[in-house]
C-alpha cells in the first residue's frame, strides 16, 4: 500500500493488470506509486508526464524507472485521489498497446467519476 499524504487507488481490472506484468516490472510499478503517493500533483517529469494527444488533457502517465520501463501507469486525478484506470506498454515500444490503454483508462475512469 502507497505511502505519503496523497492517496492512490487502481481500478480493480487496473490493478489485475498490474499484477500480471513480470515481477520486477511490477515492483517498479509499485514504487512508481509509492512516489506518486509522497509528491501527489508535483511528482516531476520523467516519473510522471501528460498523456499526448488526450483533448481533455487530465489524463497522465506514470513513468516507472524514470520512464525506463516497457510499462505505464493511465491515471487521473478525481478530487484528493489519483485513480490508475489502466497499466499498459509504453508508447514507443507498443503504440497501439498504450493507446488502449488509454482508452481503457478513459472509460474505467468515467465509471468512477459518476
Amino acid at each position: 500500500m502507497p505511502s505519503g499524504p496523497w492517496s492512490v487507488r487502481f481500478h480493480p481490472i487496473a490493478r489485475a493488470e498490474a499484477d500480471a506484468v513480470p515481477t520486477q516490472e511490477r515492483k517498479a510499478i509499485d514504487n512508481a506509486v509509492d512516489k506518486l503517493a509522497s509528491l501527489g500533483p508535483t511528482l516531476p517529469f520523467p516519473h510522471s508526464s501528460k498523456v499526448m494527444g488526450d483533448p481533455g488533457g487530465s489524463l497522465r502517465e506514470l513513468r516507472p524507472r524514470a520512464g525506463r520501463s516497457s510499462w505505464r501507469c493511465i491515471y487521473e486525478r478525481i478530487g484528493d485521489v489519483f485513480v490508475i484506470g489502466a497499466v499498459g506498454p509504453e508508447a514507443q515500444r507498443d503504440k497501439t498497446g498504450f493507446d488502449r490503454a488509454v482508452s481503457a483508462a478513459k472509460a474505467r475512469l468515467a465509471e468512477v467519476e459518476q
